[in-house]
This record gives C-alpha cells, sequence and structure tokens, in this order.
C-alpha cells in the first residue's frame, strides 16, 4: 500500500480545517506511505464544504447517512441536499438509512452477531442508496458509494454510472454469513454487515462487469477487547489495510479476477475518481510507487504478522497464494519481505483540479 484515504471518524473527529491541520502534523514524519484525511460533512458545516474539500491534503468529504463508529450522522433530507450541492469534488457516502436503523433496533438478538445483518438489513442499504442517488442527479454532482454489501444496491447502481461510483471491500468478497459470524463471532461484524452468498456472488458480479470502481480495505482496526462484548456492544470494524493485497491475490489466483482488474481497482480506479496526482499509471512524470508481489508464493495470514495496533485479522489461519514482497514510494523501497528499510517518507496526496 502506498497511500491511503483515512476517514473523518477517528479520534479526533476531522470536520474543520484545524483537525485536517492537526492529522496532518501528526501524519508527517511518521507514515511509510502517503495519505489524506476525509473531512466529515455536518450540519454544522456545510457553509465550509467547498473550502474544507480544497485543503492540502483533504481527500474530500465524507458523510454518515447511517449511524456507525463516531458521532457524524447526517440522516436529513434536507441537510445531505446541502451538503451535495456544496460539493464540488466527489464526496464519498457510508449509506444505510437511519430511519430504518432505528425502527429495526428490535430486531438485534443479545449475544447474537448473526442478527447483525438481520437488523441492518438490504432494505436499509437500498434506501439510501436510492436516497443518496436521486440528490446526486438533482444536484448534478458526483457521489462515490463506499462499501456496498447488497446484491440489490450493486443491481440498483448499474445504470447510475452517470453520478455514482461504486467501492467494495476484501470483505464481502471474502467473507459471507452465517459460516462468517458462527466462526468468528463479533469480529465478524462490521457497517454494513456481511451478508449472505447470493449478495457476495452479486458483488463479484458487479465487481467482473466493471460497475465497482475500487477497492477499499474499510480498515477498522478496534482492539480485541472492544470486539470482545457481547454484541450489540461490540464494536463494529476490521482491520484491512494489510491483508488487503494477500487476499485479493488470492482471488486472483483462483481465477475470481485477473491481475489487470486488481491493479485497475486498486490504483488506475482511484485515480480517475479523485483526480489524483502522479499516481496510479508506470509513466514518465509519475510517482514511482509500486507493489512488489509473488504470486506463487503461499503463506498462512497470522494475527501476529498483523502490524496494526490492534493485533488481529479475521483472515487468521486462512491459507492464501499471492504475497507482497516489497513496496517502493516514490523510487525507495520502503517495505522489503516484512520489513520496514526505511525511515518514514510518507507525504500529503495531491490532487488534481476538476
Amino acid at each position: 500500500v502506498t497511500a491511503v484515504f483515512e476517514m473523518p471518524n477517528a479520534a479526533p473527529l476531522t470536520v474543520n480545517a484545524a483537525t485536517l491541520a492537526d492529522k496532518l502534523r501528526r501524519a508527517t514524519g511518521r507514515m511509510h506511505c502517503d495519505f489524506a484525511f476525509y473531512v466529515g460533512g455536518t450540519r454544522e458545516n456545510i457553509e465550509e464544504i467547498p473550502r474544507l474539500e480544497g485543503l492540502p491534503g483533504s481527500a474530500g468529504i465524507k458523510v454518515f447517512m447511517g449511524s456507525s463508529t463516531g458521532d457524524l450522522l447526517v440522516d436529513d433530507e434536507a441537510s445531505l441536499s446541502r451538503i451535495i450541492a456544496r460539493t464540488r469534488r466527489r464526496a464519498a457516502f457510508h449509506s444505510e438509512d437511519e430511519a430504518r436503523l432505528k425502527e429495526r433496533l428490535g430486531v438485534r438478538r443479545k449475544g447474537d452477531p448473526s442478527s447483525h445483518p438481520e437488523w441492518r438489513d438490504e432494505e436499509a442499504a437500498l434506501l439510501s442508496t436510492r436516497r443518496l442517488v436521486r440528490l446526486a442527479e438533482q444536484h448534478r454532482r458526483r457521489v462515490h458509494v463506499l462499501h456496498i454489501s447488497t446484491a440489490e444496491e450493486m443491481a440498483f447502481l448499474a445504470d447510475k454510472r452517470a453520478y455514482a461510483s461504486v467501492e467494495v471491500t476484501p470483505h464481502h468478497l471474502t467473507l459471507a454469513a452465517p459460516d462468517c459470524y458462527a466462526r468468528l463471532g463479533t469480529f465478524a461484524q462490521m457497517n454494513p454487515p456481511v451478508r449472505e452468498e447470493r449478495h457476495r456472488k452479486a458483488i463479484w458480479e458487479g465487481l467482473r462487469n466493471g460497475v465497482v470502481d475500487v477497492l477499499g480495505s474499510d480498515h477498522a482496526p478496534h482492539t480485541r477487547e472492544e470486539k470482545e462484548h457481547a454484541y450489540p456492544d461490540s464494536h463494529s470494524g476490521m482491520t484491512g489495510v494489510q491483508t488487503l493485497v494477500p487476499v485479493m491475490l488470492d482471488h486472483v489466483n483462483a481465477g475470481r479476477l485477473s491481475l489487470s482488474r486488481f491493479v485497475d481497482l486498486t490504483s488506475h480506479g482511484p485515480q480517475r475518481l479523485f483526480n489524483i496526482a502522479g499516481k496510479g499509471r508506470l509513466m514518465a512524470g509519475y510517482d514511482a510507487d509500486l507493489t512488489i508481489v509473488d504470486l506463487k508464493r503461499s503463506e498462512t495470514i497470522e494475527d501476529k504478522w498483523i502490524r496494526s495496533r490492534c493485533g488481529w485479522t479475521p483472515y487468521a489461519g486462512k491459507r492464501v497464494t499471492g504475497w507482497p514482497v516489497g513496496t517502493i514510494l516514490r523510487g525507495r523501497r520502503v517495505m522489503w519481505q516484512g520489513e520496514l528499510v526505511a525511515a518514514s517518507g510518507g507525504e500529503p496526496v495531491r490532487f488534481m483540479e476538476g
């Protein structure tokens, strides 16, 4: 991984110029890859959105239409409409219908994380995504729908390409209910949820048919203590950055997608959608950012391999074929054979106008 966009709901919340500047300051000299930070769109900062999305180091605006980790919920249509109207760059959205989530709180079964996708059901996702696209079309603004989890959304978004782009995660491509909840319990809990096999199949179909634009890690490294609370008090989210490449290379080796499609989803796709300067291509004038992989190397993913402070992964014990062996950032080796080999040299991601 050579660059990341961080979500605004990580403490402290990124909602204004000061909190963005603070995160940039803390990242500089510590990150081994390049970085940008989403600014949370809220009712309070609507008038500031054009300035906030244009600040150095800003990945743009991210909006939570359904409640999740952090306190950035925007669920009323008037505020959503105003936020979308104020954007110029492609804004990103966590799309779940908050009213339906509240109505269905009683569906949750204490101590049973398999009820998580029953509570945050397909209809909650589809209702929200339909509303989001309607507002995007109304204001003629581009929106990015994050971590699609349902067959219904994938079918709906297939002919909404003019204004809506689509992200999926390795988790929704790899895990499926009820097996994941039986094996992992609350460690499989995320928002939107991992669902039944029919949804996973539909997400793969959308990926193969070109509906999906990018892969996202949805990295949410909650501690074991946070995850081990009895459901529904357990936290939603899983680690994802470090496992994205090996898990997806395993899918490549299994014939589920081509290597060129994987490259498009992780390099060309993000560059196209977000107008990233100097990245996403191996061409003169672009940053020499490379991930070196061994397509034939087989390894077993283990918790002890995870460098995140949380120290766990939902893929512990999974045997994969295809492994990252090196990361090169602007022509300089940063990671090689699992070890950091250079001082931190990450810089803010740069964006082109338009």
